[in-house]
């Protein structure tokens, strides 16, 4: 993978050795003074108008049963006291709402306070408690749980429940009337999982396009949208007859977003949309607001802990995997291989997955085949949507989709990045490069976006990580359609003229980044259209573009342009890969880290990827093999020393258990190892 630009990095590796002997990193931990140290957020003054939403379900005076995400009664009596004892303020939506419109800011320490899905213990025990106090407070049911005859048994999810255990339409009419509940909406009746891969995953149903086992076809997008504007109709209509007005809030069942319903609930009015993230609210993203679950059953002081602390800056830990080494053509054996990963990953108590989206057996760069459906190349396997399933809900692990930008083998008409040769005057495919679809042709472009819509569509993950193969050299790209983009923005329209001064030569070059960073963009955005705006992004950077920075001449990239455009920028931290002697990677690692903190900031948005194998060539050898598990633990320890909380490795090899889990957790876990 992680294997081109041998004619640069060779040259690195001298200048890298040069640094190094001059002193540029020392072999030392970095001391920082107290008053420059992290602050944690429950030290910090109360944002202006930010507000943290807590999200209830049932309310049960003893035994709490956590299939309904219950509190106990008492339980919830402390933590509304404590709430007011430590000066926090529900909010209403008209005070949200007024607040956005630039009307009265909300209070320090809003809390808006929300309830599930319609049960009957909100009426009963919750309410009369927020009466007493005064408090607003938002119930979003869910319609066809309401609607059941009072002689039949609740469908909770497939479990048979007492139909008291829900509400009625009369009593939420009561509520809504008393001024201080605002009436949402949990869908109509599609809380509840949908069969989602050829597999057997049941995945949310507002989210995701369900798959037929008889016909072995997924729903049409006009067909979801259909289903989703017909429940969302349904329950809008249900909410205005009993309250009098349409609901503006709409709640995510199992807090699972999809961008294509968030288009139709806008169109029908709805102004706030909730997911079950964690993090404090804004206001300039409230159709994709997170919320703390109060679960399971929490005692007061692990309440006020999760309270207080509202969004502290993220610290991700990440295994980066391939699903060429899940895949087998047996698909028993692809089923073994999946259950092993995701209990090594469950084990391993990490947060994120970087997971391969795209085939690559070869190990050339060059994609061929995916592991989603769509039209726009071969589907290897129908293996993304279960594998990302099975690792969020079993793994407990954020999915990143790991995609490629231009690597694609399509079309042969399509136009290729392709490099100018001085010696020759003409322009060719490098082959010591990524054979890269050129950014500059609008046809290629499409299908790559179409490419990117189909994984959207096809399966529920966190966000998406850009390949390291968006990239141009110094004489890159030479096409004709490359060439009228550069006349397009004013530059000169030979390779030749734009490298014949310092100055057009740096014009171009940041012309190409922003290229490729704009590219990316749009692809996020497609994403999120369908997806939600709650996916986040990372994109792979090469270290010298970060330590060198006139080598974005070279790569077509650019340190502050990634921190200012992705979520995460995670950097190729792999010292052998560039030829660094190993004597001196940990002063290397030093250097690259030291020199990203340099940008305030920088290192809450960084993830560090290490290396766990040793690409370089041996004689009869691919590679070296594996990096012994002790070193790569090492090198962890070695981060976090030096200030980065946030790092992870590729590849991982699950099948020999490379690297070592024994070794490699306490190193890499964000739990409170070896107790939890």
């Amino acid at each position: 993978m992680f294997t081109r630009y041998p004619f640069v990095r060779s040259l690195w590796g001298l200048l890298c050795a040069l640094a190094l002997i001059a002193g540029c990193a020392r072999d030392i931990p970095v001391y920082t003074p107290p008053d420059q140290r992290p602050v944690q957020a429950s030290q910090l003054p109360w944002p202006a108008n930010q507000f943290l939403t807590l999200a209830y379900h049932d309310i049960e005076d003893s035994d709490p049963d956590q299939t309904f995400v219950a509190v106990r009664t008492d339980h919830f009596v402390q933590q509304m006291a404590w709430l007011r004892e430590n000066g926090y303020q529900p909010v209403s939506v008209d005070q949200i709402l007024a607040a956005r419109q630039g009307g009265k800011p909300l209070p320090a320490k809003a809390i808006l306070l929300t309830f599930d899905d319609g049960f009957s213990s909100f009426y009963t025990r919750a309410f009369p408690i927020l009466k007493a106090y005064g408090w607003p407070s938002v119930l979003a049911p869910e319609g066809a749980w309401i609607d059941t005859p009072a002689n039949q048994k609740e469908d909770f999810g497939g479990v048979p429940i007492k139909r008291d255990r829900m509400l009625t339409w009369s009593q939420i009419r009561e509520m809504s009337q008393s001024g201080l509940v605002e009436i949402g909406a949990h869908t109509d009746a599609l809380h509840h999982g949908m069969l989602a891969n050829p597999q057997g995953n049941m995945e949310p149903a507002a989210t995701i396009r369900s798959y037929n086992p008889e016909t072995h076809q997924y729903e049409t997008e006009a067909a979801f949208k259909a289903r989703l504007a017909h429940d969302i109709e349904q329950i809008t209509q249900k909410v205005r007859r009993v309250t009098g007005r349409a609901p503006r809030v709409w709640i995510w069942p199992y807090g699972e977003a999809s961008g294509t319903a968030l288009t139709i609930i806008g169109a029908h009015g709805y102004s706030m949309a909730f997911t079950l993230d964690d993090g404090a609210n804004t206001l300039d993203r409230l159709m994709s607001s997170p919320r703390l679950l109060i679960t399971p059953d929490p005692p007061i002081q692990d309440f006020a802990s999760a309270v207080a602390r509202r969004a502290d800056s993220p610290v991700i830990r990440v295994a980066h995997v391939d699903l060429d080494q899940v895949y087998d053509p047996d698909p028993a054996q692809t089923e073994r291989n999946l259950g092993k990963l995701v209990q090594r990953i469950s084990d391993m108590q990490i947060t994120t997955v970087f997971l391969q989206a795209f085939a690559d057996p070869a190990g050339d760069g060059l994609v061929k085949s995916v592991y989603f459906p769509t039209h726009v190349l071969p589907m290897r396997a129908d293996l993304f949507n279960r594998a990302a399933w099975q690792l969020r809900t079993r793994a407990h692990v954020e999915i990143y989709a790991w995609m490629p930008v231009l690597s694609f083998d399509l079309d042969a008409k399509l136009a290729r990045v392709t490099r100018w040769v001085p010696a020759t005057g003409k322009a060719t495919v490098d082959p010591r490069q990524y054979r890269r679809l050129s950014p500059f042709d609008p046809n290629a472009r499409k299908q790559i976006i179409q490419l990117y819509e189909d994984l959207a569509r096809s399966a529920i993950f966190d966000g998406i990580l850009y390949h390291d193969d968006a990239t141009l050299s110094d004489f890159e790209d030479a096409g004709p359609q490359a060439l009228a983009a550069y006349r397009a923005a004013g530059l000169p329209g030979t390779i030749e003229a734009l490298r014949s001064d310092p100055a057009t030569l740096q014009r171009w070059t940041r012309f190409k980044s922003r290229t490729l960073i704009d590219f990316t963009n749009t692809l996020t955005q497609h994403v999120r259209a369908i997806r939600g705006p709650r996916i986040k992004t990372a994109r792979n950077i090469f270290a010298m573009p970060i330590l060198n920075p006139k080598s974005e001449a070279w790569f077509a990239q650019n340190l502050d342009d990634f921190l200012a455009n992705y979520d995460w920028t995670a950097p190729m931290a792999m010292p052998l890969m560039e030829n660094v002697p190993a004597r001196e990677a940990d002063a290397w690692l030093d250097h690259l880290v030291d020199t990203v903190a340099t940008r305030p900031g920088a290192l809450k948005k960084t993830v560090f990827e290490l290396q766990s194998r040793d690409w370089r060539a041996q004689p009869g050898k691919i590679d070296t093999g594996h990096i012994d598990s002790a070193l790569l633990a090492h090198w962890m320890e070695r981060l976090q020393l030096r200030g980065a909380g946030s790092f992870g490795y590729y590849p991982d090899d699950f099948a020999q258990n490379q690297p070592r889990l024994e070794i490699i957790r306490p190193a890499i876990s964000t739990a409170w190892y070896p107790f939890k």
